[in-house]
């Protein structure tokens, strides 16, 4: 049960609600259990042959107002037991997924390499929804069959100790069972959860990818593997339900055993006299309640199993280790000046082979560097490391001189601003795309930044202009459009460092000039880390870096490079002579 351990801290802030909802269950129980004792008094009163008297009257009368009672009274508390496990349970299950939320935000680039989008969105949804079934009727569910059998125990020892021994005769059976299905249940529910995640990362898969099924006709394919998924989630989900329906007639029949011994011991004891068929009734009566939390936890574990499971798979996310946002000690940063600094570092991906191997370079504030080699290179993971997407395996990058692993993220991030080829944008409006950047920009600070990007006519040509909405990933945008949008984004953030992820690789020329200019527009006074796919677009760069295979291997401004006719000067004439075959 250490699961339910690591998410009692969750439990901790509606502990008051979870006491009254326990004060509720109690009376419950109380109220169950006098339903047999009116039934007992009723037969008494038959065996003492007063009914045909005005007494008889009476007492019948006043034992009929009694149940009357006693059955609203369970009814209110049985409606506050429920009310209040529902308040609190879904109140815990809302902070749990905005408690998973905000770590999964927290967790490194590394972390997300590994999952798959369908799959965390599973965790923070299917998984934490199990927590309601625990919490709102599982947990409630046991305190109060707990206390039912506590008390029956007491009442049926205290009419019959002798016959009260013979219904424990079961019970060593029943709760072996109940050891062995809880033993036996958890992992077949946990591999139907993570089959239903796998589920959840195709459907996502699909639907992102949606235009590029249609264009290569793949929807039979895609069906075909979606289908597959699922036909293995219910597989799953049946071998385990399997078992659980194998379970609850095999506890109803031995609890049932203990019926019928207490019904032939017991005969016995009312044909000779030795008791009174009023206790006989009542006895058997909770008897059948005696069992009832027993079959009852037969029914609920597989639930609880379920919610066991899920627990599991989010604590393994919790416990996660986050990357460093508020390790003590580290330093804030207000606006660095933008000098730049790679000593040494070297990098892999998951113990993978090197992507880069002793990298050093310095940049000036205020420079602009230009990284230039094949894909794969190590390019766009220098870009990163900058940021702290990832950490370097050995080695230092500092800005201003400060080790980047000894300030912290928020002020260091708040330093950079990133522009990509891939750019993404909400689903929501252009305005609400632009103000990423500056929540806070006043709309004369948003306007100049789209015009300065070049963004601002073609947005007052949209449907609804500024508050026009861009759909997911931007779809209804072109990607002209939305890398303008995304450099409007930086300019309102106006870090001093900048970096270029290829961002006019995949337009047409046109559009890449538009680009461009607003490109220099943000490049100015900020120190600038470009990746280039267009080579003339980075000659007038300060520093321009050739990597190969994770090393530097050519490193000046652009004069300098092709004097020296190595692998910079090969890869200019090898796009020129690209650029002249085009024409």
């Amino acid at each position: 049960m250490k699961e339910l351990k690591g998410l009692m801290r969750f439990v901790k802030p509606y502990r008051w609600w979870v006491v009254l909802a326990t004060f509720c269950m109690i009376f419950v129980t109380v109220m169950s259990m006098a339903g047999p004792w009116a039934i007992r008094r009723l037969i008494a009163t038959i065996e003492e042959g007063v009914l045909g008297t005005q007494d008889g009257l009476r007492r019948v009368g006043m034992l009929a107002l009694t149940v009357v009672i006693i059955y609203i009274l369970r009814a209110v508390s049985r409606f506050g037991t429920n009310y209040v496990s529902h308040y609190s349970a879904w109140n815990i299950l809302d902070d749990i997924r905005s408690t998973m939320y905000n770590h999964i935000q927290k967790l490194s680039m590394k972390y997300f390499n590994d999952k798959q989008t369908g799959e965390l969105m599973s965790r923070v949804i299917n998984d934490t929804n199990n927590f309601e079934q625990l919490l709102a009727h599982a947990i409630p569910t046991i305190i109060v069959n707990g206390f039912m059998f506590i008390g029956i125990s007491v009442l049926l020892f205290t009419m019959n100790s002798t016959l009260a021994l013979y219904t424990l005769i079961p019970i060593p059976l029943l709760a072996w069972m109940v050891l062995k299905f809880s033993k036996s249940s958890r992992p077949r529910f946990s591999d139907a959860q993570d089959k239903i995640a796998n589920v959840n990362s195709v459907l996502q898969d699909n639907f992102t990818g949606i235009k590029e099924i249609k264009a290569f006709s793949q929807e039979e394919h895609e069906s075909n593997k979606t289908s597959k998924h699922i036909n293995a989630y219910t597989k799953a989900i049946l071998r385990a339900l399997r078992l659980s329906n194998s379970f609850h007639p095999g506890i109803e029949l031995v609890s049932g055993l203990g019926t019928i011994i207490v019904i032939f011991f017991g005969g016995r004891l009312a044909l000779t006299g030795q008791m009174p068929i009023s206790d006989l009734v009542a006895f058997l009566m909770y008897v059948e309640m005696f069992y009832q939390p027993i079959i009852s936890l037969g029914n609920i574990n597989e639930g609880i199993q379920h919610a066991l499971a899920s627990a599991e798979k989010v604590l393994k996310i919790l416990n996660e280790k986050p990357e460093a946002y508020g390790k003590p000690g580290l330093e804030e940063i207000d606006r660095c000046a933008g000098d730049i600094e790679f000593k040494s570092v070297c990098f892999r991906y998951n113990d993978k082979i090197p992507v880069l191997n002793n990298i050093s370079f310095k940049v000036k504030s205020g420079e602009t560097l230009a990284l230039v080699g094949a894909t794969g290179v190590g390019k766009t993971t220098i870009a990163s490391l900058i940021p702290r997407f990832y950490d370097v395996d050995s080695g230092e990058i500092c800005i201003d001189n400060i080790n980047i692993q000894n300030i912290t993220l928020e002020s260091l991030r708040r330093q950079i601003s990133l522009v990509s080829q891939d750019v993404f944008l909400f689903n929501g409006t252009v305005r609400e795309n632009i103000l990423y950047g500056n929540p806070e920009a006043t709309e004369e600070e948003l306007v100049e930044a789209a015009k300065t990007a070049n963004a601002h006519d073609f947005i007052l040509e949209l449907e609804n202009g500024y508050d026009t909405k861009v759909g997911e990933r931007g779809v209804k945008l072109s990607g002209g459009q939305k890398q303008r949008i995304s450099i409007a984004r930086a300019l309102l953030k106006d870090a001093p460092i900048l970096i270029l992820d290829e961002a006019t690789s995949s337009v047409d020329t046109q559009t890449e000039k538009m680009i461009q200019d607003a490109l220099n527009h943000l490049k100015e006074n900020k120190t600038s880390i470009v990746i280039a796919h267009r080579l003339s677009t980075i000659r007038e760069a300060d520093q321009i870096i050739v990597l190969k295979d994770g090393e530097v291997l050519e490193c000046g401004r652009h004069d300098e490079l092709l004097q020296h006719n190595g692998l910079y000067t090969r890869l200019c004439k090898a796009q020129s002579s690209l650029q002249t075959l085009a024409m």
